[in-house]
This record gives structure tokens, C-alpha cells and sequence, in this order.
């Protein structure tokens, strides 16, 4: 248990036994009546985000939450497989619980596993991947006046526009946060 005072942004909580990450908070003190600090938290299990309030002097349950670094292994039928590299543990994930991250897991990419009271309930990708491009038409000549883009399909199966200088085989970094295209890379 913690203190309304010691709410701050990043913190991990429990409020009705699931785990919420607080977004935003704010301490208010009105003219009259008690101080308060409203929140936005963002829910570990599913992503909705809500507003809660907490008059001053109430208490909130801090989450047991754990982040371990991970690779990704494999996929099987309904999960995907990552294991602890310090110790060799695998951990199966469900599929919906890594939503839609799945389109950037290639094999031995490092992430970090959410844990709940000692199951999985979420990965964090790395900020950007670099990810080799298996498929993409050729450009057409003359249409990069307007910094045109074509679709690109990468070695996991997801698809990002890049620019028409981009062809199959070469390597480029996505930023796994809304899936652009950043750079080409040399590899």
C-alpha cells in the first residue's frame, strides 16, 4: 500500500486486482473542501485508459509487476514463445495479449516481458526494429518530386510504406510505435 503523495507518473498499481500504469496525474486543491489528485491510467491487461480520483490520505495498492528482458523465440498455435536469456526460462505469451506488436517479432529480437503476479499479460518492442525488406515493387521514374512512398513488405509480414529508392533485400529501421519507416540501413 502507498500514499495518495506518492503517486507520480510511471507508477504501477492494482485497483480491483488488475494492474494500471499511471499516464497523468494532477494534485488539486480546491478553495474549499479536501485536496485530491486525479489520474489517467492505462490498464496492463487490456490498453483502456481511464480517470480516477483519490481524495488526500487514501491509500492505493501498488501492482506486483515485474519486467524481465526477453527474446523472442518462436510462434506456436495461439502464443508466442520468449525466453529469459540470464536464466533459460521460456515464457509462453498469448497472442492477444501481444496484440498488434506480433507484426514486428522476428526471431531474436529482445523485448520486455510483463508480468503480473507471475504470468505474462503484455511485451514492450524496442523503441525501432531493423528489419529486412522481402518484397516491394520497383519505383516508377520521375515521382519523387512529392517524396512519394510505396508499400514494402518486411521479413515478419508486415507492411510500411518507405520511399521508392528502396528495393528487396536491403535493410531498413521501422519505429516500432506507428510502424514508419526511418532510415535504410547498412548491413
Amino acid at each position: 500500500m502507498s500514499s495518495t503523495t506518492d503517486i507520480r507518473k510511471g507508477l504501477r498499481i492494482q485497483i480491483d486486482g488488475i494492474p494500471y500504469h499511471i499516464v497523468e496525474h494532477q494534485f488539486v486543491k480546491p478553495g474549499k473542501g479536501q485536496s485530491f489528485t486525479r489520474c489517467r491510467v492505462k490498464n496492463l491487461v487490456n490498453g483502456s485508459v481511464i480517470e480516477r480520483t483519490w481524495k488526500s490520505g487514501e491509500s492505493v495498492e501498488l501492482a506486483d509487476v515485474e519486467e524481465r528482458k526477453m527474446t523472442y523465440s518462436w510462434a506456436e498455435a495461439d502464443t508466442f514463445v520468449f525466453m529469459d536469456t540470464t536464466t533459460g526460462d521460456q515464457i509462453h505469451v498469448e497472442k492477444d495479449k501481444v496484440g498488434d506488436s506480433s507484426r514486428f517479432l522476428a526471431e531474436g529480437l529482445d523485448v520486455e516481458v510483463t508480468l503480473f503476479n507471475g504470468s505474462a499479460i503484455g511485451i514492450d518492442l524496442p523503441a525501432n526494429v531493423i528489419m529486412q525488406v522481402v518484397e516491394s515493387e520497383p519505383g516508377i521514374k520521375g515521382d519523387t518530386a512529392s517524396g512519394a512512398t510505396k508499400p514494402a513488405k518486411l521479413v515478419t509480414g508486415a507492411t510500411v510504406n518507405v520511399p521508392l529508392f528502396i528495393k528487396e533485400g536491403e535493410w531498413i529501421k521501422v519505429d516500432t510505435s506507428n510502424g514508419q519507416y526511418l532510415e535504410r540501413v547498412n548491413k
